[in-house]
């Protein structure tokens, strides 16, 4: 592993760890968005319940935060073409620093929103995030699984299985990662976790 990659490692864990939902609420004198909904997570969702452009502020930062280090290192440093373990590890870095961001104890968001700003940074290379976005919908919509907690676990769950038969080392391994990180936070969350109810699209 290069000091190339170490750094883009550290930055990109450390662009993470700025929730922007809790930036956003300051900057627009709003209460904190964690009591905006029973999960209390600083994520973008609840900072749509505080308003549209505390929502728009945090959306647009938690993408951004984890596709500029990714598509640098990949546009600027050759990071496609390094080893699968440096590739994946700085794949999964803005997440895990979303998770668990330095600047606020440790205490962070789900990271769904990262994801997909991680899944972006590899563009031109677009269809990891394409796929992940469909498998969200297919479990939002198609065979809608209630409440969120559980669809977001199967979400994450079947689109690692599917990543790891289509996609290259680097990738996949990164969004295992990125998979074990968004899992674990999901087990320690306050979101709401009753039986979980599946309904095909014909019975919503």
């Amino acid at each position: 592993m290069t000091a190339t990659t170490i750094l883009y490692i550290v930055a990109g864990y450390l662009s993470g760890s700025v929730l922007f939902a809790r930036v956003a609420a300051a900057l627009l004198g709003t209460e904190e968005v964690e009591s905006a909904g029973e999960d209390q997570n600083p994520g973008a969702a609840n900072a749509f319940r505080r308003g549209f452009w505390c929502g728009v502020i945090a959306l647009v930062g938690d993408l951004a935060k984890a596709i500029l280090p990714i598509f640098c290192y990949c546009h600027f440093s050759g990071g496609l073409e390094q080893g699968p373990i440096s590739l994946a590890l700085v794949i999964a870095a803005p997440v895990v620093g979303h998770a668990l961001p330095i600047w606020h104890r440790f205490r962070g968001g789900k990271g769904i929103a990262a994801t997909f700003g991680s899944l972006l940074g590899l563009f031109p290379f677009w269809q990891p995030a394409v796929l992940f976005a469909l498998v969200f919908v297919f479990f939002s919509v198609v065979v809608r699984i209630d409440p969120h907690f559980y669809r977001t676990a199967v979400t994450y769950l079947v689109s690692a299985v599917t990543f790891f038969f289509r996609y290259p080392a680097g990738i996949w391994g990164g969004f295992a990662l990125i998979s074990g990180t968004v899992l674990l936070r999901l087990h320690h969350s306050k979101e709401h976790r009753a039986r979980p109810v599946v309904r095909p699209l014909w019975k919503h």
